[in-house]
């Protein structure tokens, strides 16, 4: 028996606006100041969730000599916020968004950041209102890739995992969905397209590549075929 899908849960950070490609950016330029580097494949291991790798550790180990934290934070969020400020909403998440609300669908948001990052980001691209749940790092003890914040966000929405759809940036997103038992649709940015994904059941390149009916179309395709 088909399953109808009645909510789309979004990711936030390099979902619907690009904040990861800044936060790199930052911590790279205060590598190349310190004369050291930060390989993607080390700064993967953070993107989609938190305390998985220590940024000031790994600088203090590479360079030898004790980081002054507070400083280099101050640094940090600063040059994230300007690169931040002007972003808009990343190709097709505002068709996704109108389409999801035309067709009656419920729309939440699942994110490992906090609920003022997400809300106020949200707030002023003029998205927030849109959203019908919000399940963000301050409402759950573990962040992905558990699956505590798609849970809750489907608890919120009023629907079980199966009819929800979730769609990730990230490899620990995308695990942290399949583990909470919901569909998910993997839409990497330019700087998780590098890493490697070990969880999704689709992929597209970015939302306006493909049409939310369209979408929804395989993803009921996709769920005949396993049944049979």
């Amino acid at each position: 028996m088909d399953v109808l899908i009645k909510a789309l849960i979004f990711d936030f950070d390099g979902l619907i606006l690009d904040t990861e490609s800044p936060e790199y950016q930052s911590w790279q330029e205060i590598y190349a100041d310190h004369a050291c580097s930060l390989p993607l494949s080390k700064w993967g291991q953070l993107v989609g969730t938190a305390n998985t790798f220590d940024p000031y550790a790994y600088l203090a180990e590479q360079s030898g000599r004790a980081v002054d934290r507070p400083s280099l934070q101050a640094r940090h969020r600063g040059r994230v916020t300007e690169l931040i400020e002007n972003l808009l909403p990343l190709p097709g998440v505002e068709d996704y968004i109108a389409d999801a609300k035309r067709l009656g669908l419920r729309l939440g948001v699942a994110s490992s950041s906090r609920r003022d990052w997400v809300e106020g980001h949200l707030t002023r691209l003029g998205l927030a209102h849109h959203f019908d749940a919000f399940s963000c790092a301050d409402d759950v003890e573990r962040v992905k890739p558990d699956p505590a914040l798609y849970l809750k966000a489907a608890e919120r929405l009023g629907v079980e995992p199966s009819q929800a759809i979730a769609l990730e940036d990230s490899p620990n997103g995308a695990l942290a969905a399949k583990r909470a038992g919901i569909y998910c649709v993997t839409i990497p940015n330019p700087l998780t397209q590098q890493l490697v994904f070990a969880a999704g059941d689709m992929r597209l390149s970015s939302m306006d590549s493909l049409l939310l009916e369209t979408l929804l179309e395989q993803v009921n395709a996709a769920r005949t075929t396993i049944d049979d």
